[in-house]
This record gives structure tokens, C-alpha cells and sequence, in this order.
């Protein structure tokens, strides 16, 4: 495979950079300024740009993973992989095969095999939601139709699982997980 010359451009629209430059790779990272690399992808999967996407982020999170893949992403690495390895994911997305690092294929993996966030239950999930919402005990168990007692027990077992002390924790856990937007 002939090497590809690698060169960077500032463009003030993000939207735009595809259709100007014309990659055949574009490494977005999932944060951007001003408009996300899944907003990024999105709009370049939707003004049909031959262009691949292959994400780049320091973030592992659920939310960051599923936005990019649904957004069309090829492959998904870690800022923490040697540059060889990145180096090589371009290649490979330049030929049409998809790249994660491994901590994503795990993630991905466990998504195919319906596994949850947390390893937590559909009602603890469902818990968890009204909790980060900023809801009290009663307050869940009156929009739930369970006891208080219950919801109480959905809470102590969603704060062990998650392996945090305080409802606040198992709030911002669900937000950077993506489990809440």
C-alpha cells in the first residue's frame, strides 16, 4: 500500500472539512469545539461523503462509543495507543476494515451479547434514570407502583454494583456512560 502524505488544514466549519479536503480518512476526536465528532460524522454520513470516519478519543464511555459507531465511525481507538497502532487503524479503514482498541471491542462485545451498563437489571436501570433525575425514594416509588422499601433495595444494590458511595456518584456514572443524556 502506497503511503499517504499527512498534512493538517484549519477550517472554521467542521462540516465543511470533509467535502473541501476530500479524505480518504478522517480521525475525529468525540469532543470537538463548537459541534461533537458524532455531529461530525453524522453530517458527513448524511451528505454522502465517501470519507471514513475513524474516532480517536481519550473517553471509553458508552455514550461517547455509541454516538460515534452510530454516526458511522469504522473503528474506534484510545489516545493511549502507541502511534503505530494508529497509524495502522488509518490503513486499515483506508481499506475498508474496521479498528477498535481492545477496551472498545469489549464494550462492543458485551453490547452484542445484551449485556447492560453496570451488569445492572432493566428496573435498576429504569431506577437509576429517576434517581439521576434527582428523585426522592417516595418520588420513584410513587412513578415506579413500588414500595419505598423496594426502591430503597434497587438502590443499595445499583450503588454496590457500580462500586460508588452516593446516589450524586451513581448519577454522574449514569451520565458518563451514556445511560442518561
Amino acid at each position: 500500500m502506497e503511503d499517504h502524505k499527512v498534512g493538517h488544514t484549519l477550517l472554521t466549519t467542521k462540516s465543511n472539512f470533509a467535502s473541501v479536503l476530500q479524505p480518504d480518512v478522517a480521525v475525529l476526536d468525540c469532543r470537538l469545539p463548537g459541534m461533537s465528532g458524532p455531529q461530525v460524522a453524522a453530517e458527513m454520513k448524511r451528505r454522502g461523503l465517501p470519507t471514513k470516519v475513524l474516532a480517536l478519543s481519550s473517553y471509553s464511555d458508552d455514550h461517547y462509543v455509541r454516538g460515534m459507531l452510530e454516526a458511522g465511525a469504522v473503528g474506534y481507538l484510545l489516545k493511549s495507543e502507541a502511534p503505530e497502532v494508529i497509524v495502522a487503524a488509518v490503513r486499515a479503514a483506508v481499506e475498508g476494515e474496521s479498528y477498535f482498541s481492545p477496551p472498545v471491542v469489549e464494550k462492543v462485545a458485551a453490547w452484542a451479547r445484551g449485556e447492560r451498563p453496570g451488569g445492572l437489571t432493566e428496573r435498576e436501570l429504569e431506577v437509576l434514570r429517576l434517581v439521576a433525575e434527582g428523585l426522592s425514594n417516595k418520588e420513584i416509588a410513587q412513578r415506579l407502583q413500588m414500595t419505598r422499601r423496594t426502591v430503597e433495595f434497587h438502590v443499595s444494590n445499583i450503588l454496590k454494583k457500580l462500586g460508588v458511595t452516593s446516589r450524586v456518584e451513581a448519577a454522574m456514572w449514569a451520565r458518563e456512560q451514556g445511560v442518561i443524556s
